[in-house]
């Protein structure tokens, strides 16, 4: 894994960034429904690509996507591995959970992501199996 000085968009001062907590701190929002914590993690212009859905574009939509479109009711991601030349990040791990039908869900998953001003304006998500 490598860091690099971004600006925190929090504090506008400039930090190192550890890249796997960053990607931690994205699924744990997701996995514990912290919807702000998520929200200031993505730029206000992100676009967020995943199978079986349009782009999500902009923060907006994307936060509508989690709050009413997304299948999963509750789970949890296991990131298994992240790398970032500080501009890109790609991780790679499994999801199990519930959908809102009940249903057992699992995938693998990859994820890649670009940053820009120290927040996800571009999220890419792939999938070992039919979409989640």
């Amino acid at each position: 894994m490598m860091s690099r000085a971004v600006t925190d968009p929090s504090s506008q001062t400039s930090r190192q960034v550890d890249w796997e907590s960053f990607v931690n701190r994205l699924f744990g929002c997701i996995d514990n429904r912290d919807w702000q914590g998520l929200s200031d993690i993505l730029h206000d212009e992100a676009v967020y690509e995943r199978p079986g859905y349009a782009p999500f574009v902009g923060k907006p939509a994307i936060m509508d996507f989690y709050l009413t479109k997304r299948i999963i009711s509750r789970g949890r991601h296991v990131v298994e591995k992240v790398l970032s030349d500080g501009a890109n990040i790609a991780c790679w791990g499994s999801f199990s959970g519930f959908g809102k039908d009940g249903a057992n869900l699992g995938a693998g998953f990859a994820d890649v992501y670009r940053i820009r001003d120290g927040r996800i304006d571009l999220r890419r998500t792939f999938f070992d199996s039919p979409a989640v």
